[in-house]
């Protein structure tokens, strides 16, 4: 089952792709106590840790949610046939990402909304596509939701220091074609989505970094983005990515919204969880436990 209803909000799961990503915990995770790791291991593997070369295993997806009468697509991930030359794993990529969403029920011109949580490379790539050698949105109905200190921060022209750095060249062909066909809405602080959704700011992992939270008759949910990488970061909730650019901020953001998910019992499910990918949590001392995991199978 790779869809769920909330209230009046069905969900669903669109992956892009899932499997290692090139990076042990010690990369991934500085500051990371390999103990924490070998403790928790028996769970961790295979979904979250590689069982024979310790590399962590993420995924990519979107939730693609309908709600109000409109189709909603929450992060678009990598993208075919960008240029990555810091990720060479995602470099020129040919996957089956619209035909994982054609099986979703979603054609492109269905889509009346794309939320890119944040600016990140891997969570804007399908917001365009290559046609004729040109980058076109590729859904040419919908706005796109993008947090405004994010739209500012990776826009080289007024930071050249993302020159060189992971989301080299994403501006210009996963953004600025969106932006110069009139389809993006650029937000602060919070906006209100419909009567069961609505975004709020979660800055540290980037400026513009976003949840989405949902709250519809008696069910919740936290569409957490990056808010973690690992689900070890529930009881752990003051580590880190190494993507994370302010991780003081980006801690606290953490605590502030697992806290929110716990007293709530809401639905997280983060961006890159593989495996089940969606949780419960609850409070568990001055941090946090996982309580179960949501309905989503195993990839």
């Amino acid at each position: 089952m790779n869809e769920i209803t909330l209230g009046d909000v069905t969900i669903a799961r669109v992956e892009e792709m899932h499997g290692p990503v090139g990076m042990t915990p010690e990369q991934f995770f500085p500051g990371w106590s390999e103990t924490d790791w070998r403790e928790n291991r028996d769970w961790l593997v295979p979904d979250h840790l590689g069982g024979e070369d310790d590399i962590v295993q993420v995924a990519f997806q979107t939730w693609a949610l309908r709600s109000e009468g409109r189709t909603i697509l929450v992060d678009t991930g990598i993208g075919n046939d960008k240029t990555r030359p810091a990720v060479g794993a995602w470099d020129h990529l040919s996957l089956g990402y619209l035909r994982n969403l054609a099986d979703a029920g979603i054609k492109p011109e269905d889509v009346d909304l794309v939320i890119n949580t944040h600016l990140h490379v891997d969570h804007i790539g399908w917001n365009t596509r290559l046609v004729d050698g040109r980058w076109v949105p590729t859904f040419p109905n919908a706005t796109y939701l993008m947090p405004r200190l994010d739209f500012e921060h990776f826009n080289p022209a007024k930071n050249p220091n993302i020159a060189g750095g992971v989301n080299e060249n994403a501006f210009e062909d996963s953004i600025e074609p969106v932006h110069a066909a009139g389809q993006v809405r650029l937000w602060e602080d919070e906006y209100v989505v419909d009567g069961n959704l609505r975004l709020v700011a979660a800055p540290g992992h980037t400026p513009g970094s976003s949840v989405l939270m949902l709250a519809s008759g008696n069910d919740k949910a936290l569409f957490a983005a990056d808010l973690m990488h690992t689900p070890l970061q529930v009881a752990h909730p003051d580590h880190h990515s190494c993507f994370c650019e302010d991780p003081a901020t980006a801690q606290a953001s953490r605590r502030d919204l697992l806290g929110w998910a716990s007293d709530n019992t809401a639905l997280v499910l983060p961006a890159h969880f593989s495996g089940r990918t969606a949780l419960e949590v609850g409070r568990h001392g001055d941090a946090f436990e996982i309580k179960g995991w949501g309905p989503f199978p195993a990839y």
